[in-house]
């Protein structure tokens, strides 16, 4: 029986075990402690951002960046249908509604679309942008760097900040990918918005076990975020809360672990480029596959890979190519099923969804675990050659 090559998992090759034995030697393993300022000041390095706010995980993080930026009940929220729901669950989590907008070639949403949207679907007044449709207010958008591939947000910023819509970015999947041209250039994701959330769940390039991060540059949002993660202190001593708060904030051992592993970023960055290349190179080569282009206006951090299937040439769909891998041994998975097709969204506005449905139906996600090795690489290719009827 071969060796079984799972999809995405941490790899755990430096500090680890020191950050956190310091905290059970310490005892300080809850979400006081050295390792949550150090993470956090870490995040700020590496991304430039100003203030970033700790907290259990990335869905935690949507949630007060949306209530952060004003979203209320009976407002609309403009996201992507190709994501994973974590983002859509955090706009009904403030009892609001997503509009859906389409994909593009890399996967992630579709700027052009949405900017038609924005321009021929909403009505700018008194100050705010409002649905046509529903006569709703849309204060905010949520875009997702998906599998690590940074927006080509460029025009579509500009438009968001003449109609007064707030940019939520979920930058979950993409820590460390940053744009290479102009006006972006050197920037990260998660920091071109108003509000960046990361994620650090397992399967993430990087990972704390869990856990996540808000970014921003804007004083009053980081005082805010941190307020609001620590169940809304007011008076610390005396138990004293003025508006509602949450539990939300990172243990210190999880922040060590992210510490140690965000240590790791860029040597897992250079991995997971060069396994991307050694796989395409081959890959391409095989009559209906081909491994996905990354934007060519960015540094990706190459977090998952994306194979895409043509039928036809192939002799195999997505469905009977991830059940021949299973049978040998290799995990891979396809995108997320559509939002707007999921059961609590399917009465949600939904705008000119076309890519979606063809990357939905052409796409499986292939091994990229930061240890994976060229021989287990190898294997893959040589399964994907034997499945072509």
């Amino acid at each position: 029986m071969s060796e079984f090559i799972p999809l995405s998992v941490p790899s755990l090759q430096g500090n680890e075990w020191q950050y956190i034995k310091e905290c059970l030697d310490t005892e300080w393993v809850s979400t006081a402690g050295k390792y949550v300022d150090k993470f956090e000041n870490s995040i700020c390095d590496l991304t430039q951002a100003k203030y970033a706010v700790a907290c259990v995980n990335g869905t935690a993080a949507l949630h007060i960046a949306l209530k952060i930026i004003g979203v209320t009940s009976d407002d609309e929220v403009i996201v992507p249908t190709l994501t994973f729901i974590s983002p859509i669950n955090a706009v009904k989590y403030v009892n609001a509604s997503p509009i859906f907008m389409d994909c593009d070639e890399y996967y992630t949403i579709d700027c052009e679309k949405t900017i038609e949207f924005i321009l021929t679907e909403t009505e700018f007044k008194n100050g705010a942008s409002y649905n046509k449709r529903s006569g709703k207010r849309i204060p905010a958008i949520i875009i997702v760097h998906v599998f690590g591939n940074a927006v080509n947000v460029f025009e579509l910023l500009s438009i968001c900040r003449e109609r007064n819509i707030r940019v939520v970015e979920d930058s979950a999947e993409s820590i460390g990918s940053y744009y290479i041209q102009e006006p972006l250039l050197n920037k990260y994701t998660g920091t071109i918005g108003d509000i960046g959330c990361y994620s650090f769940n397992g399967n993430k390039i990087i990972t704390c076990g869990g856990g996540g991060m808000i970014v921003t540059n804007d004083e009053e949002y980081g005082r805010k975020a941190r307020y609001l993660t620590t169940q809304a202190k007011d008076d610390e001593v005396r138990y004293i809360h003025h508006e509602v708060g949450y539990n939300y904030r990172l243990t210190n051992i999880q922040a060590a672990l992210g510490v140690a592993q965000l240590e790791q970023l860029q040597k897992y960055i250079t991995i997971k480029k060069t396994n991307y290349l050694l796989y395409k190179n081959q890959i391409d080569n095989i009559e209906g596959l081909s491994l996905a282009e990354v934007p060519q206006f960015a540094n990706s951090n190459y977090w998952l890979y994306c194979l895409r299937i043509d039928q036809e040439e192939y002799g195999k769909n997505r469905e009977e190519l991830l059940k021949f891998l299973l049978e040998n041994q290799i995990q891979s998975r396809p995108v997320w099923y559509l939002n707007h097709m999921q059961r609590p969204y399917q009465k949600c506005q939904n705008y000119k969804i076309e890519q979606a449905y063809i990357q939905l139906e052409r796409t499986l996600n292939i091994p990229c675990s930061v240890n994976i090795t060229s021989r287990q690489i190898e294997r893959v290719i040589e399964v994907l050659q034997n499945g072509k009827k």
